[in-house]
């Protein structure tokens, strides 16, 4: 039972982040850019502070493949756990997706993220920035005097990453946040970038994250 409570708050979790934060892309093409690049990137990271303070608690607020891949090969989590996270996960976001392209069904991208440069360009920075958002996430949670700060410093780091990223890659930093709305609206192409870079960002820091700790100086 105790795991099914952590796999219901990463779906509900999951799909307040893509139903919000893509949708706020989706407004605002639909808007003729009334948010703009802050207001999308500050709905992605109000949602997800928001998120992470009301399920923390219970599933630990991954919301996201990347960061359960690695922290279960950091060993800082169950790997009995992982694919129920992973499954629980990807249908909070496709089932966003899914009301999103009912409720837009004139989009043609539901907010998917897609390339504007190359994709190596792309892959470089969604390795780079996920890299740094796991950083973040380990280094903040690994203090108990600095947990009740998570929510506000992730959410805030998220915005910045997408300011940022956002132009140029679409600033997913989320293989399922980014998974849902390329397959629900058939923009696949370049979707695997996003599947594949954030987690080997992801993994890449939690195994140096590890060293840091075992490190005695």
């Amino acid at each position: 039972m105790k795991n099914q409570t952590k796999y219901i708050a990463e779906c509900i979790g999951t799909f307040a982040l893509v139903f919000f934060g893509t949708g706020a892309i989706i407004v605002n093409q639909q808007t003729a850019g009334s948010l703009g690049l802050l207001g999308v990137s500050a709905s992605f990271g109000i949602i997800l502070m928001s998120m992470i303070y009301v399920f923390g608690n219970i599933s630990g607020a991954h919301f996201n493949p990347a960061v359960t891949i690695a922290l279960a090969i950091g060993k800082l989590i169950p790997k009995k756990e992982v694919l129920g996270y992973l499954i629980a996960q990807c249908i909070g976001a496709f089932i966003a997706s899914g009301i999103l392209s009912l409720l837009f069904p004139e989009n043609t991208s539901l907010g998917a993220t897609l390339p504007t440069g190359s994709t190596i360009q792309s892959f470089i920075i969604e390795y780079i920035a996920t890299s740094f958002l796991m950083l973040t996430i380990l280094g903040i949670t690994s203090n108990s005097k600095h947990t009740h700060l998570a929510g506000g410093i992730i959410g805030i780091l998220v915005v910045g990453l997408i300011l940022f990223t956002g132009p140029i890659s679409g600033g997913s930093f989320n293989p399922a946040r980014s998974l849902a709305p390329a397959i629900i609206s058939g923009n696949i192409t370049s979707v695997w970038i996003y599947a594949i870079a954030p987690i080997l960002g992801a993994i890449s820091v939690t195994l140096l994250w590890n060293l840091f700790q075992k490190k005695e100086f």
